[in-house]
């Protein structure tokens, strides 16, 4: 019998951040750093621009717009600057200083004619007002039942970039297994555990702050690395990645 090499043209791509290859599925996004173009996988933009990496074509004008722009705000400012000059000198009247006060032909032998000095006005400095610390951290009410943590954290989820993702690989490997559960050291964060066959993610929610996001803490290519509780699972993943927790389970 005659074997038969079987070969597919998609093309092998690579995070420049983490390394990883890409799913099928998986969208890359383009980044500038050090003059070249970087690669960077949809879990590790937040990393790249920490690492102040520029989106190509997204984070900000190049410096040459600014500088057009700043030329533009220039040219516009002495235009208004000359147009008041010109309205100052039509309300003044017309002759200069000189024909007022006559030529020097004329004035000989008269005593200059002195203005009187007006008197300095002394504005008074504003007051200043001490600013107030404020706390940067965005702290919400942690709920108490595990439950309603689990459903928190499955909401700030659905929020978030990453269905997209989940939904990306599972048109390549179907269906995950997703597991939602409440640390049981911390009690303010929230653990869900997205997994196939042949990939795992797990993220993290601080329902004690959640304008930090979601984040990725680990992952990883074999089921068996996770800990028992971690592959029972009790949430089910829609068809764009959407997480809801499964009554009963």
């Amino acid at each position: 019998m005659t074997r038969k090499t079987i070969a597919t043209n998609m093309a092998v791509v690579s995070c420049d951040v983490c390394g990883r290859t890409l799913l099928r599925g998986e969208n890359a996004d383009v980044f500038l750093h050090g003059g070249a173009r970087r690669t960077v996988c949809e879990l590790c933009t937040a990393r790249a621009r920490h690492e102040g990496w520029i989106r190509e074509g997204v984070d900000g004008l190049m410096p040459g717009r600014a500088n057009e722009r700043g030329g533009a705000a220039r040219s516009l400012l002495d235009r208004l600057r000359h147009r008041r000059e010109a309205r100052q000198a039509e309300e003044a009247g017309p002759g200069s200083p000189d024909e007022w006060l006559g030529s020097d032909e004329q004035n000989a032998g008269e005593p200059a004619i002195v203005a009187p000095a007006m008197p300095e006005i002394v504005m008074p400095a504003p007051a200043v007002v001490p600013e107030v610390p404020r706390e940067s951290r965005n702290v919400h009410a942690i709920p108490t039942n595990a439950e309603l943590k689990t459903v928190r954290a499955l909401e700030l989820f659905n929020q978030s970039p990453h269905p997209r993702t989940v939904a990306g690989v599972a048109r390549s490997l179907g269906a995950p297994m997703v597991v939602a559960r409440p640390s049981a050291t911390e009690g303010a964060i929230v653990t869900i555990v997205v997994g196939w066959e042949l990939s795992w993610y797990r993220y993290e929610v601080d329902l004690a702050d959640e304008a930090a996001g979601v984040r990725v803490a680990a992952q990883g290519a074999e089921l068996s690395d996770l800990d028992p509780a971690d592959r029972r699972p009790n949430v089910a993943a829609g068809d764009r990645g959407v997480l809801h927790l499964v009554a009963g389970a």
